[in-house]
């Protein structure tokens, strides 16, 4: 199965379609996004690849068992709280406790790690809206956001005059922050 023909279909979506159905495929294409930030927060716990594998696969199953009793309305924040309780008991199980700091610690790396998956997905979808702007857009945006080149620079090297290239800059801005807004919305 190929999960890329399905990035366009939201969480909601693909746990609404679930819930009708009962297609495994669903919620299988919807835990396989989050499969290393399960596997970075099961790390982060038990301190031991292989614990944390096994814990992912045991997380896998109870969201499937859950999923079709209770309604869950936001799936990335309770898997993490399955993740999180699943991981808390195997440390109590083995008397292994974390202090308050060290618990503290790894929200905040979990929360990084969040942010930081965040931004190269924002990163993504500029990318993909810079190769829907029109040439002379995406040529003067790339030149002077990317390549940081001067108005009078992007001038010399287009042929377009400097107002031409200030419209362009700013056009092409604003043409990609709406299609980043889109693709944002819709994911």
């Amino acid at each position: 199965m190929n999960s890329q023909q399905y990035n366009h279909i939201t969480d909601s979506e693909l746990l609404e379609k679930f819930c009708k159905d009962g297609n495994n495929q669903w919620l299988g294409i919807l835990l396989q996004r989050y499969t290393l930030l399960l596997l970075g927060t099961c790390m982060k716990y038990l301190k031991n690849e292989e614990a944390a594998k096994d814990a992912v696969q045991q997380i896998f199953l109870k969201a499937v068992t859950e999923l079709q009793k209770y309604k869950v309305d936001y799936f990335k924040s309770w898997l993490y709280m399955v993740a999180k309780n699943y991981c808390l008991m195997q440390l109590r199980d083995k008397n292994i406790f974390i202090p308050v700091e060290d618990h503290t610690t790894l929200i905040q790396q979990e929360a990084d790690m969040i942010e930081i998956k965040d931004k190269e997905k924002t990163l993504t979808l500029i990318e993909a809206s810079i190769e829907e702007l029109n040439t002379e857009q995406k040529t003067c945006v790339t030149l002077f956001y990317l390549q940081k080149k001067s108005y009078t620079e992007i001038a010399e090297r287009t042929g377009y005059t400097l107002l031409q290239v200030k419209s362009h800059i700013q056009n092409g801005k604003r043409n990609l922050k709406l299609s980043v807004e889109k693709k944002m919305k819709n994911n």
